[in-house]
């Protein structure tokens, strides 16, 4: 009876331990009684924890207690701050904090210099921490569908920086500091409130891609018939009425293109000057034929 006892009273104290209040309850529920290590992923390359869609509005504090994590996901909770400790995870090469409440990102993001892809698209930032550029590796960058209309000028040292996502934010022209980045592949600007760009675009020399689309823009450079490299420029849905002559000299795009995802010219939804539409509506040989002929002329 004695011994019975004292097994039953073993098993409440465990009870009451494991399910006590130092945890919130969706937390209690990731670990459900296991060692935080546990959640931990051991793959070829990287040891990876996946919190997605846990409904969290708080990153749980074991977290910040496996500095051996490098990739990190999340995603699609509603995290409203990601705290300082971020910085002890100092091993991060990939960290997706996409679809969450985000207001703000710590400055310790910046201890993070292993870091090669940050996603934080979809949340309510206004800013980028200028912490950020400390990370030197980082080579994906996407801070699409926020609500931030400039970025830190030391954004210059990002120079292994190849893609970069500032879609559906508030900027009225692209911001300087990534006319820096000249390693940049893919750069898209649309949906946001740009209405020029600036010759300096042409110091990007390996864009491949680039949208822009969605826009009030008016004219096009002629400095961004010098991006040889592109095999993708979106520009429809702007108020573009004039091409530029040297256009012709993009030979890498290879069509007019209409499906969203296809490389070539997207010139669509503008209302551009006659005899275009029609020329346009020829293909792109016809197009560059005519800015070709048209620049002899004048």
């Amino acid at each position: 009876m004695g011994t019975e006892h004292s097994k039953n009273e073993g098993r409440r104290s465990m009870f009451f331990l494991r399910k006590g209040p130092k945890l919130p309850a969706w937390e209690d529920a990731l670990l459900s009684g296991k060692e935080p290590k546990s959640l931990l992923k051991r793959g070829l390359r990287y040891v990876s924890l996946s919190l997605i869609m846990k409904g969290m509005t708080s990153a749980p504090d074991f977290l910040w207690g496996l500095p051996e994590v490098q990739k990190l996901n999340l995603s699609r909770n509603q995290l409203m701050v990601i705290p300082p400790s971020l910085g002890k995870l100092d091993r991060l090469v990939v960290l997706n904090l996409g679809g969450n409440c985000l207001k703000c990102l710590p400055k310790e993001i910046g201890l993070l210099r292993n870091l090669k892809v940050l996603f934080v698209n979809m949340n309510c930032l206004t800013e980028v921490p200028a912490e950020l550029s400390l990370c030197r590796k980082l080579e994906v960058l996407s801070l699409s569908h926020n609500c931030v209309s400039q970025l830190p000028l030391s954004f210059t040292d990002l120079t292994s920086l190849r893609k970069l996502n500032l879609s559906n934010n508030r900027f009225v022209q692209i911001p300087l500091c990534i006319f820096a980045l000249r390693n940049l592949d893919f750069l898209h600007l649309g949906s946001n409130r740009l209405e020029s760009i600036a010759e300096s675009v042409q110091y990007l020399v390996n864009l491949q891609i680039f949208i822009i689309e969605n826009n009030n823009i008016r004219t096009l450079p002629r400095s961004l018939c010098f991006l040889t490299t592109l095999e993708l420029l979106n520009i429809d849905y702007n108020a573009i009425q004039t091409l530029p002559d040297d256009l012709y000299l993009l030979r890498r795009l290879p069509r007019i293109a209409w499906n969203p995802m296809d490389k070539g010219l997207h010139i669509a939804h503008n209302p551009l000057s006659r005899p275009l539409p029609e020329v346009v509506e020829g293909g792109l040989d016809a197009l560059f034929n005519y800015l070709r002929e048209k620049k002899e002329h004048n």
